[in-house]
């Protein structure tokens, strides 16, 4: 066999396990059926690496035993994808710190400057007087979503 022919034979046969390295093109959509992210619409699909964190457990959970060439829709309750909204993560700021830059603005995601240099998004849910309600939740918690998949290649993470 040549090493092209070899590599194919093992991307056909390889199937996702605790360190597999995983490139695979992902739809999210939420229960009305509206799109949250894809990697189809710059067609870079994800590479990721099972078990390193980056993605829940749930998530992973539902790639294992699939291999190159599968396609598969998964729909996950809120407590398996992003979470519930935490109460503890709305924050009630003043107004006087946006400005022209950042205004507070109902429905926008600014991303706020932590003491260790990090960002985290912040949703402006209100505005109210000089009160500014900003939500820290990650925009998709309290979601049902579908995860559709479509696996490209696996292979063993190096």
């Amino acid at each position: 066999m040549t090493d092209v022919s070899q590599f194919v034979a093992e991307q056909s046969l390889a199937v996702i396990d605790q360190g597999s390295e995983v490139v695979l093109h992902f739809d999210l959509k939420l229960s009305d059926g509206s799109a949250a992210d894809s990697t189809r619409v710059d067609n870079k699909p994800a590479k990721l690496v099972i078990g390193d964190g980056n993605l829940t457990p749930s998530f992973e959970a539902c790639l294992l035993g699939l291999k190159c060439g599968d396609k598969k829709s998964f729909t996950l309750a809120p407590s398996d994808a992003f979470g519930m909204p935490n109460p503890d993560n709305i924050y009630y700021m003043d107004r006087n710190k946006f400005n022209a830059e950042t205004p507070a603005e109902e429905g926008m995601i600014i991303a706020f400057t932590q003491p260790d240099g990090s960002e985290l998004p912040g949703i402006i849910r209100s505005v109210a007087g000089d009160s500014v309600t900003v939500d820290f939740n990650h925009p998709l918690a309290g979601q049902e979503i579908t995860f559709d998949v479509e696996i490209l290649s696996v292979s063993l993470h190096s």
